[in-house]
């Protein structure tokens, strides 16, 4: 239920949230829209009224232009003009003063000094202070200007007393004052502001705006540039949108400027749009609440079906897999519903399968090591004695190669059939690897152990048919014995390995545990460990044997002998850590080691005068990779030596491990330069056949076959018959093992090219080896 109420509420607030989002921008959109239109509104209302400031301001230039063309044109004034009487044009003056209401005038002799003045801060004998501007806007056809006197903006139009030549000039100035504003006002229905500045000093506000806003259109009018752009401004409370003018700038900064502020208040037109604002909210809020109220159904509908899925799935998961989910829709909630039944269907027959399967071989069917492994822990915690028979395959990766995989799973199965016909109902027959079986026999002595063994082997020696070619399985056990061997299943496991072990490396096939056999083993395990830091650690080195030639007796060629000096166990012999090392997969590390040590010898030999050929032994291991050629070539060229200085010694039967892969790599190897010569020949395949498909040049006679050589021997015929073969096929014969100086007369009397043994030498270091041949060369 919990699950239920908190996945309809978070589908609730997710589609609340989303349709808050759709609303709200909608109504921002909206309200967006009428500010813009407001404010396009107020724009063309300020632009209008713009137009409308200009017409009045022509207009109120013109009706006092009208005023003065009187005065200047009336006789009386006229003569009084032409007798400079100030008294007489005076008098005059107040003839006309209805018709001058409201402004000031200023009567100037031709010399621009005042005669006559109504403004007090203008007195009679000043120099009028915009004559010249006056001058230059009547000879441009501009009988008015606009500019600050007494601190305030006037319109001023000027005129010429003519008699019939001008005698004077009279300047009528009418203040822009309130009256003015207010009726600007009333026709463009904007806010006006008059602003005079002379010297940087801002005279007296002329506005339409109250009082409180004086400060802050003073500031505004300072502040902003004049122009054609429009602005917005904000005074207290109210918006306003605002065009900036310049009425008059003389050109002169002594007599200032005017400034005028055009408002256009963006509040009422918003206002126009309010009632629109309030029934769009209205609408918003309705259309949220029915659409909150479809989220919650909608919330509900979905959370019920969801919450028997949730409950199934929870079945599921403690392992209930026969209670179906009953959920009747024809939607894609019911096919989820009905996808879930066949799920957990499916997942219990799949379960009961893995369960087997982690207990079971999935080739053959046998229980797994986990399974004989609590087995045995069984029978040893109910003290029944065990007999356990370790069963290894040894030809198993052979069968491999030459049936191929399906042929091999064939062979297993067929062993798994005849182990478990063999062993009795209370045996267990279980297989731990590829190759490897164990054998569970409880309540069961070591003499019933072995004979079970002896009648398995029989068995499993028989061949077996693939494919129409007969498989025979070579076959070794080993023996442990509960509770003479261990305690321990690990014990009893792992010391029946050992005498499966043992087994493979002795005449028989079976072999019981030997006490103290675990030592061996380990001495094992820590050489097969040291061996992949060996190199690193500097525990390898290298002795060198002199290979005579047997025509010339000079010594022009050696080779390379591997040597491990072990921390712990001193000097070991190859013998010993050679066949561990192709075992465990170090053989390619210990190869590449000995070829780089091996080829910056024959450089530093170079170096000193003493030019030699080097054999140097290469694996099976060594000719599964296809880079064997590009490592020694890249090495050749580091230590700058010459390829023609380099054997190498390879087996038949490392050949025949994979023979087409091999001779490829044997042949890129000639190709490069490097010579190639048979090891151990006589005690692999020695087929003549395949020998002649090697590209080698040397061919080496095993030493079991010259180290007892005589001529009465069977060895005798042997060697000679190699010797003579090998000249036929083009090769050169080496001996190793010679210890005998009537062996090697022989090997001279047979034509054989080489020799090599502790008759000549036995392995030396290099400084040893140096001066072993120095010394021989010094004495022939």
């Amino acid at each position: 239920m919990k699950l239920r109420n908190s996945f309809q509420a978070h589908i609730s607030v997710v589609v609340a949230l989303l349709l808050l989002v759709v609303i709200g921008t909608v109504y921002l959109a909206v309200k967006a829209a009428t500010v813009t239109a407001a404010s396009d509104q107020a724009e063309e209302q300020l632009n209008n009224g713009a137009r409308v400031f200009e017409r009045f301001i022509d207009f109120r230039g013109r009706r006092i232009q009208y005023g003065l063309n009187w005065l200047t044109n009336d006789a009386d004034f006229r003569e009084a003009a032409v007798d400079g009487r100030p008294q007489k044009m005076e008098q005059a003056l107040e003839a006309f003063e209805p018709s001058l209401r409201g402004s000031d005038v200023f009567v100037l002799d031709m010399q621009d000094k005042i005669i006559i003045s109504t403004l007090k801060s203008l007195p009679p004998g000043m120099q009028f202070p915009y004559a010249n501007a006056m001058g230059q806007a009547r000879r441009a056809a501009q009988t008015m200007m606009i500019g600050v006197l007494d601190g305030r903006p006037y319109m001023m139009v000027q005129g010429v007393v003519l008699a019939p030549l001008p005698v004077m000039r009279v300047v009528s100035g009418m203040p822009m004052n309130d009256v003015f504003a207010h009726e600007l006002r009333t026709l463009s229905n904007l806010e006006v502001s008059f602003l005079a500045i002379k010297d940087g000093q801002s005279g007296a506000l002329v506005s339409t705006q109250p009082e409180a806003m004086d400060a802050g259109i003073v500031a505004f009018l300072r502040d902003h540039p004049p122009g054609p752009m429009t602005h917005f401004s904000e005074f207290g409370d109210r918006r306003f949108l605002g065009l900036l003018l310049q009425l008059a700038n003389s050109g002169d900064p002594a007599n200032g400027q005017v400034l005028a502020l055009l408002q256009s208040p963006l509040d009422k037109t918003l206002q126009a749009f309010a009632s629109l604002d309030r029934k769009f909210l209205w609408i918003s809020l309705v259309a949220l609440l029915a659409s909150l109220l479809g989220a919650l159904w909608l919330a509900r509908e979905v959370s019920r079906p969801v919450s028997l899925l949730a409950e199934a799935a929870q079945r599921i998961g403690r392992g209930d897999y026969s209670t179906p989910v009953l959920l009747k829709r024809r939607d894609e909630l019911g096919f989820l519903a009905r996808a879930f039944n066949v799920m957990q269907n499916g997942i219990a027959e799949r379960e009961q399968q893995l369960a087997h399967n982690a207990l079971h071989d999935s080739l053959t069917g046998l229980p797994n090591r986990a399974l004989v492994m609590e087995r045995l822990g069984s029978a040893i915690s109910a003290r029944r004695s065990v007999v356990l028979i370790y069963l290894g395959i040894e030809n198993y990766r052979l069968i491999n190669e030459s049936s191929g995989p399906q042929g091999l799973e064939l062979i297993m199965r067929e062993t798994s059939r005849l182990l478990l016909e063999t062993l009795p109902q209370s045996a267990t027959a279980a297989r731990l690897s590829g190759n490897e079986f164990l054998l569970l026999l409880e309540k069961t002595q070591v003499d019933a152990g072995v004979a079970m063994a002896d009648r398995l082997y029989g068995l499993l020696s028989l061949p077996f048919s693939i494919d129409g070619h007969d498989v025979q399985l070579e076959i070794c056990m080993g023996i442990s014995v509960y509770p003479t061997h261990g305690q321990t299943a690990d014990d009893l496991i792992a010391r029946a390995a050992i005498a499966r072990s043992d087994a493979a490396s002795s005449p028989g096939y079976l072999q019981v545990y030997q006490q103290d056999r675990d030592l061996a083993h380990q001495r094992q395990i820590q050489l097969i460990r040291g061996l992949r830091r060996a190199a690193s650690e500097g525990e390898l080195f290298i002795h060198y044997q002199p290979k005579l030639d047997l025509r010339n007796g000079h010594v022009r060629q050696a080779e390379a002998l591997l040597r491990w000096q072990h921390p712990e166990f001193g000097l070991v012999s190859p013998a010993e850590f050679i066949p561990l090392a192709e075992r465990s997969g170090s053989m390619n590390l210990l190869t590449d080691w000995v070829i780089e040590e091996g080829i910056r010898q024959i450089a530093e030999w170079n170096q000193r005068g003493l030019h030699l050929q080097l054999s140097i032994n290469i694996s099976a291991a060594d000719l599964r990779g296809d880079d064997l050629a590009t490592k020694v070539a890249a090495l050749l060229a580091r230590y700058q030596v010459s390829a023609q200085q380099l054997i190498f010694e390879i087996t038949e039967s490392a050949v025949m491990h994979d023979p087409e892969h091999s001779l490829n790599v044997l042949e890129g190897l000639r190709d490069g330069g490097i010579s190639l010569s048979v090891d151990d020949f006589g005690t692999g395949y020695s087929s003549l056949a395949h020998l002649k498909r090697l590209p080698v040049q040397e061919l080496k006679i095993d030493q079991s076959f010259i180290r007892n050589l005589d001529e009465a021997s069977e060895d005798a015929v042997i060697v000679r018959s190699t010797i003579e073969m090998s000249h036929n096929l083009g090769l050169k014969v080496v001996a190793e093992g010679v210890e005998y100086q009537h062996s090697l007369d022989l090997l001279k009397r047979w034509h054989c090219d080489t020799a090599q043994g502790y008759l000549i030498s036995r392995p030396l270091d290099a400084v040893a080896f140096e001066a072993w041949v120095n010394q021989l060369r010094a004495t022939a």
